[in-house]
């Protein structure tokens, strides 16, 4: 197995990800080439929960426009949603 601090780039803190919450979802990008094994593995390792479920979704990267005529490409991305079983991260909470 991979470092977790390799397969977890960052938390994603949007609306979405604080209104799922909730449901003890939470949302992560992640390294592009991370499984679902690998991804599950890294949470319980780094925050100390168990984790129930994951689901993954990449993202491709966009052409975007900046300024009208400056163009450029976003990266893409690869997230995935967390369902905890037992545990909270206290890194979303007061979000």
């Amino acid at each position: 197995m991979r470092d977790p601090g390799e397969i977890i780039k960052r938390p994603l803190i949007t609306e979405k990800s604080s209104s799922i919450k909730e449901a003890n979802w939470y949302i992560f990008a992640v390294d592009k080439s991370s499984n679902k094994k690998e991804i599950k593995y890294a949470i319980e390792k780094l925050f100390k929960v168990k984790v129930d479920r994951v689901r993954t979704v990449t993202l491709p990267g966009k052409a975007v426009k900046r300024g009208g005529r400056i163009s450029g490409k976003r990266s893409p991305l690869k997230k995935a949603y967390v369902r905890l079983k037992e545990g909270v991260i206290e890194f979303f909470e007061g979000v």
